[in-house]
């Protein structure tokens, strides 16, 4: 009789899960879309409530269309995106929509703590940046915000979620080492970081390894979805650390790039590497391991905003044709290059207030031209962090790729190009629920290890580089990493400009 195991990955945009065999295959997989809210300048918010109807009715979905006996289904790990933040009662009710990690409304409090407190970054391994739960709570603290007086706890979506499903207060590993309130040496919250935000460890819930177990679901919550009230969830991690399992990357020189909403690059470490620069961070993933890199806030959201721009009325640009228009622009985009800005940036400039440029454009430029420089802008940047990795020593031997930008052939082989490297590709691109069901496999005692994922991945194609263009893309990197630093008080006068 077969088994099954379904990874829940809450993201920025959506909650998908998916119900996997033993080998990685996918029995049956739901997504469900929610917005995210701008209710002010610089603000990003969602509503938790609706996230969580969004979770409860992927699951339902994934449970009615796989029509497997309640038994078959061994468990349910879960994933989630990081720095979220909502202020919540005792009881689990929100006293605030969640703040995202594209929320910059703290770059005050974040460039203070920067300044006054920098060696919080060698004790947490979070950048001080607005993105950071730590930073938003001390904007909270001194506008006095209402919610933030009144609330007992301050939490994570993934947090909220198990709170109102189980009656828990546990909070993983990767999750709170994002918070920037949590020291990755000693795994337990930072008593600097909890003075900065005006909190106690009694506002927050207990860290806990990705192994954790949790039972019991709440009998209206597993009546709606279907499932058996004592099927068991693995409290899992983040989305980071899981896209890097999900694909098999987990020994040195293994580099995972995820590129959906956002993007990052991550390797597993035996150690934190807590860069002296700032440009990447160190998060905690057990007890025994690391995950190390650096994120961008401007992955698929960049090609988005163009296609918005370039499709018409009623006639959407899709995908595979902006792939298409930019496969017929050579490597460099006919002398156009585009510093992927659009929302701000973390890694490596960790500047909220920078913005989208192209610079070279010309009346001569097509909207294949564009739509190149923008998807070569995003990975010319991802390198730029890559670079930082391999200057702290971590080189990159085996480049795996995932996320939605992995449909479009162009954009994997301007990566592939970009670092001279093959490119593995899986078979499905949503490695992070993988990973969430892996991880949940194996707290069950279903697979002997962690790293035996490596011999059940469904692996779909390598894309070799195009050395020539490899070495083209060399000197257009030395172009783009210097551009920052010679315009980037434009974008502060801009910013300052829009405030006022």
């Amino acid at each position: 009789m077969s088994s099954y195991i379904i990874g829940l990955d809450i993201g920025t945009t959506s909650v998908k899960a998916l119900m996997f065999d033993y080998s990685g295959k996918i029995i049956a997989e739901h997504e469900k879309k929610y917005p995210i809210l701008y209710p002010a300048l610089n603000w990003a918010e969602q509503e938790p409530l609706e996230i969580e109807i969004a979770a409860i009715h992927v699951l339902k979905t994934v449970v009615i269309e796989s029509n497997i006996p309640k038994k078959q289904l061994k468990g349910i790990g879960i994933s989630s995106a990081m720095h979220s933040l909502i202020c919540a009662t005792n009881d689990g009710e929100p006293l605030s929509n969640s703040i995202i990690w594209a929320d910059s409304r703290s770059q005050n409090q974040a460039d203070h703590l920067k300044r006054t407190n920098p060696d919080l970054f060698f004790k947490t391994g979070t950048p001080l940046h607005p993105m950071t739960p730590l930073a938003k709570l001390v904007w909270m603290k001194e506008l006095a915000w209402p919610p933030y007086k009144d609330a007992n706890k301050y939490i994570s979506i993934k947090e909220f979620l198990v709170k109102r499903w189980f009656n828990e207060e546990v909070v993983d590993y990767s999750v709170a080492a994002s918070t920037g309130l949590f020291d990755v040496e000693k795994l337990d919250w930072n008593e600097e970081a909890l003075t900065e935000a005006g909190i106690t460890e009694d506002n927050l819930f207990s860290p806990v390894p990705p192994t954790y177990l949790l039972k019991g679901l709440k009998s209206s919550i597993a009546e709606e979805i279907g499932l058996d009230q004592q099927i068991p969830f693995t409290i899992g991690a983040s989305d980071g650390p899981l896209a890097n399992l999900g694909v098999g990357a987990l020994k040195p020189g293994d580099t995972a790039i995820t590129i959906g909403t956002s993007c990052a690059i991550r390797q597993f470490t035996a150690k934190p590497l807590l860069d002296k620069k700032e440009e990447i961070f160190t998060y905690r993933f057990d007890s025994k391991s690391w995950i190390t890199g650096g994120a961008s806030n401007n992955g698929g959201i960049v090609l988005a905003w163009l296609q918005s721009l370039f499709s018409s009325e009623g006639v959407e640009l899709s995908l595979e044709d902006m792939s298409q228009l930019a496969a017929c622009s050579p490597p460099g985009s006919n002398n156009l290059l585009f510093l992927p800005y659009i929302t701000g940036e973390r890694a490596p400039i960790w500047d909220s207030q920078a913005k989208g440029t192209f610079i070279g454009l010309t009346s001569t430029h097509q909207k294949g031209d564009l739509i190149r420089a923008a998807m070569e802008g995003v990975i010319l940047n991802v390198y730029q962090i890559g670079q930082a990795l391999d200057r702290l020593g971590n080189q990159h031997v085996n480049l795996f790729a995932n996320g939605g930008f992995s449909h479009s052939d162009i954009w994997v082989s301007i990566l592939a190009d970009i670092f001279g490297k093959p490119v593995h590709l899986p078979e499905s691109h949503q490695s992070s629920a993988w990973g969430a069901a892996w991880l949940a496999l194996f707290s069950l005692n279903e697979v002997p290890s962690l790293s035996d994922i490596k011999k059940v991945v469904p692996m779909k194609d390598t894309i070799e580089p195009n050395l020539n263009n490899h070495q083209f893309y060399k000197r257009l990197y030395e172009i783009f990493k210097d551009v920052y630093g010679q315009i980037n008080t434009t974008y502060t006068r801009l910013d300052n400009l829009q405030r006022n």
